[in-house]
C-alpha cells in the first residue's frame, strides 16, 4: 500500500469514528426525550394507554400494548391477542362496571385485545385503577365495527364471536361472564388509595367507641323504578318489609351491626326505616349526581343489604362479605323475566328473600 492509499484509509477510518460517535449522540438523544416524555405525561394518564391514531390497531405487532400486560402474572407468558375489542358505554355505573368487566372476560375468552371508550374510562377511573386501554373518539369512528349483541347472561355462543374489529352492545351484567376470572376482576375494580381513605375514615367516624362492629351497607334503589317496576316491568320494589327482614337477618347474626344507608330517595328511606334501635346510619345526601362516594362506602362494608339494580349487585361482589338480595319481585307473566334471570344475576351463596307481590296483585283486580 501506498503513503498515499495509506494516508486516505487512515482519513477514511476517522471519518467513520466520527459518523459513529454523532450516530451514538443522536440515538442517545432521542431516547432521552423519549424516557422524558413517558415519564411527565405517564401520570397524567395514569399508566393507561390512550390509542390516538388507528394503525396502532391495524398493525398489532408493532403496538406497545399486550394482553399479557393486562390479563396475566408477570411471570405467565402467552401469546399476544390480537385485533380490538370494545363494548358500548351504556347507563350508570353499575351498568359500566357489568360492561367493562364483560367485554375484559369475553375479549380474553375470544382471543382479542380489549380497549374501551374515553366515556367509559372517564367514569370508571375516577374511583378504580382500571388498566384497560382507552380509545380516543377520533379512532372510534374509523374502525369497521362490527356490533354483536349481548343478552344479560352468558351463552354457549359467546365462547366463538366472530371478528377482529367486535363492538359488543346490550346491557350486560351477571357474574357468568367473568365469575371464572374474578380475581382478576376485582384487580380491575381496585379503588384509588384516597377513595379507600375517604371511605374508612368515613366508617371509622360513624362507629366512634363502638367494639365489634360489623359494618352492613345498605342500598335503597328508589328513583325512577318507583314507577319504571309496577307500570312497565310488573314488578316491585324494595318495601320497608323487606329491609326490616334483611336487617332483622344480620342483627340476629351479629353482636353489633350498624347499617350504613345510601339511597336515591332519603327522605323515604328516613320515613320508613325503623331505627329505633339506632343501628342505623343514612349515609349521603341522597343526590345521584356522585354515585362513586357512595359505591365505595358501601364496598368497605362488612356485608350488603341490596334492593334491585346492578349498583347493588355490584357492591355485594365487591365486598365479598354475605349478601341479601330481594327476590321474585315481578309477576311470573313479566316481560322483564325474558332479558333478566335470577339466578344469572345473584350468586348461589347470596340470600334472596321473596318480595311481596300483593300491591301488584290488588292492583290487577280493580
Amino acid at each position: 500500500m501506498s503513503a498515499a492509499e495509506a494516508a486516505a484509509a487512515g482519513t477514511g477510518s476517522k471519518t467513520k469514528v466520527n459518523i459513529l460517535k454523532a450516530s451514538a449522540f443522536i440515538v442517545i438523544f432521542i431516547f432521552i426525550v423519549k424516557v422524558s416524555f413517558i415519564y411527565h405525561t405517564g401520570a397524567a394518564l395514569q399508566s393507561v394507554p390512550v390509542i390516538r391514531s388507528i394503525m396502532e390497531i391495524i398493525q398489532p405487532n408493532q403496538s406497545a400494548f399486550t394482553a399479557a400486560q393486562w390479563t396475566e402474572k408477570p411471570t405467565t407468558t402467552k401469546p399476544s391477542l390480537t385485533g380490538m375489542w370494545t363494548v358500548n358505554a351504556i347507563g350508570r355505573l353499575g351498568n359500566l362496571m357489568g360492561e367493562y368487566a364483560t367485554l375484559y372476560a369475553l375479549a380474553k375468552l375470544n382471543g382479542h385485545q380489549a380497549y374501551i371508550m374515553p366515556e367509559m374510562h372517564s367514569q370508571l377511573s375516577k374511583i378504580f385503577k382500571i388498566r384497560l386501554p382507552v380509545l380516543q373518539s377520533e379512532v372510534v369512528s374509523r374502525i369497521p365495527w362490527r356490533n354483536y349483541g349481548l343478552h344479560d347472561w352468558m351463552s354457549p355462543e359467546y365462547y366463538n364471536i366472530q371478528g377482529e374489529y367486535v363492538r359488543l352492545t346490550g346491557y350486560p351484567c351477571s357474574f357468568t361472564f367473568y365469575h371464572h376470572i374474578k380475581d382478576e376482576i376485582l384487580q380491575e375494580f381496585t379503588f384509588h388509595d384516597y377513595v379507600k381513605a375517604e371511605s374508612n375514615n368515613y366508617l371509622a367516624k360513624i362507629r366512634g367507641d363502638q367494639k365489634n362492629v360489623t359494618f352492613v351497607g345498605i342500598h335503597v334503589r328508589r328513583g325512577d323504578y318507583v314507577h319504571v317496576m309496577p307500570n312497565t316491568w310488573k314488578g316491585v320494589i324494595a318495601d320497608k318489609g323487606y329491609l326490616e327482614k334483611a336487617m332483622n337477618y344480620f342483627r340476629n347474626k351479629y353482636e353489633n351491626p350498624l347499617f350504613v344507608v345510601t339511597s336515591n330517595g332519603m327522605d323515604w328511606c328516613k320515613e320508613n326505616m325503623n331505627n329505633s334501635l339506632e343501628d342505623i346510619h343514612f349515609a349521603g345526601d341522597g343526590k345521584e349526581g356522585s354515585p362513586g362516594r357512595d359505591f365505595a362506602l358501601l364496598s368497605h362494608c362488612n356485608h350488603t343489604i341490596m334492593s334491585i339494580g346492578t349498583f347493588g349487585i355490584w357492591v355485594g361482589y365487591l365486598v365479598g362479605g354475605e349478601t341479601v338480595y330481594l327476590t321474585n319481585y315481578t309477576l311470573p307473566n313479566s316481560p322483564f323475566l325474558n332479558l333478566f334471570k335470577y339466578e344469572a344475576a345473584f350468586l348461589p351463596e347470596w340470600i334472596g328473600i321473596a318480595a311481596d307481590l300483593s300491591p301488584l296483585l290488588k292492583k290487577g283486580k280493580k
